[in-house]
């Protein structure tokens, strides 16, 4: 790879046969008077030679966004690679359309991420992966030998309740022993559970106890499969093993084999382009849809005169010329009635409910009216 670009006999409009060495992979910035032949340089010789190389790597429909310049008046350019122009004004009125959508660098790039890329989760900032019951296994068993295991599945996680079908079902299942709130208890000794409902619980069903010796590895694999089939996907292990001052040492990991954290439940599809791309509904925002911003009501542009009630123009002409038995002067009738509301005291003095639901509508409460 040459380390400079070489330029000789520029003469490109008022150029007088410039020869230049300019170092690569550096910032360059061409300065000077205006006629000084920068644009001259730079863009009608220096890109213009580049750009025959980068359209040539583009496929015909982007071909069509970028207009060819002509042949620049210049005896040898060495070492230029494809070249980019960036201009301050747009080739194209998608609002969608950025220099990598146009350049099509942002396809290689949506490439990277989908297979090289590794998700987290975004509330914890786990990395987010996908285990199959034989890795799990096998990193049980990386474990030192006389480890006491307890194989769980997570069944409810920091939820309010009292979950009392939840732990019916467990006992009807012939399962013996919950983990509740962290602490192991046998659901076959008691009748009733009663939970605070107004509390969170996180319950987990222990699949197994088993102490890990090669030996065990075929029953610990069907405990850590019944556990991921009853935790949907996931499931927790107890490592309980002699320290050496004697005391019990417990360490806790979760596994799951679904692409998603396993300890808060967020979890994304297989990676591919498409998710990468704000043009596609598959991979856009759900609030702006990939253009970036959202269209929502300036409040001082709608109420013109605050201290004027809505009858009497503090919105324009809004409601104060409408027909007092009309479809939206009803339906305003009807919220004010809802909110016990006056509509003849002045928009400024009304209650912040009222003025929410006015502007911004009642979002998933309804409201009974009438209109004949």
């Amino acid at each position: 790879m040459e380390k400079n670009i070489v330029i000789k006999g520029a003469k490109e409009n008022n150029l007088k046969g410039v020869d230049l060495t300019i170092p690569r992979d550096k910032m360059i910035v061409f300065t000077g008077l205006s006629g000084s032949g920068k644009s001259s340089l730079a863009f009608d010789t220096i890109y213009a030679e580049g750009q025959k190389k980068y359209v040539e790597s583009l496929s015909s429909y982007a071909r069509q966004f970028l207009g060819l310049m002509k042949k620049p008046d210049v005896q040898l350019i060495e070492g230029l690679s494809p070249a980019i122009s960036i201009d301050q004004k747009t080739t194209n009125k998608n609002p969608r359309s950025t220099v990598g959508t146009v350049t099509e660098i942002y396809d290689y790039l949506r490439l990277l991420y989908a297979r090289v890329g590794i998700p987290h989760c975004p509330v914890c900032g786990r990395e987010i992966s996908s285990q199959s019951v034989d890795t799990i296994v096998d990193h049980i068993m990386a474990h030192d030998e006389g480890t006491r295991l307890t194989i769980m599945a997570p069944i409810i996680k920091g939820r309010k309740g009292e979950h009392k079908n939840v732990i019916s079902r467990i006992k009807r299942d012939g399962f013996i022993r919950i983990r509740l709130d962290g602490e192991m208890v046998r659901v076959d000794e008691q009748e009733e559970f009663n939970l605070n409902k107004n509390l969170k619980h996180t319950i987990d069903i222990v699949i197994d106890r088993i102490v890990l010796r090669p030996e065990n590895r075929s029953r610990i694999a069907e405990a850590v499969e019944l556990a991921v089939r009853e935790g949907e996907g996931a499931t927790n292990v107890l490592f309980q093993s002699k320290a050496e001052d004697g005391k019990t040492k417990d360490a806790e990991e979760t596994f799951s084999t679904q692409l998603a954290c396993p300890e808060h439940g967020v979890g994304i599809d297989e990676m591919e382009p498409r998710m990468f791309s704000f043009n596609a509904p598959y991979g856009s925002c759900e609030t702006c849809t990939g253009l970036g911003f959202t269209l929502k009501i300036d409040d001082d542009n709608v109420v013109t005169e605050p201290s004027k009630s809505i009858l009497d123009g503090a919105m324009g002409q809004v409601f104060s010329t409408m027909d007092a038995m009309g479809f939206y002067r009803q339906m305003l009738n009807q919220l004010a009635v809802d909110h016990k509301t006056d509509l003849s005291v002045p928009y400024k003095d009304l209650p912040i409910d009222f003025r929410n639901e006015l502007l911004h509508g009642t979002g998933s409460r309804k409201l009974k009216y009438t209109y004949t």
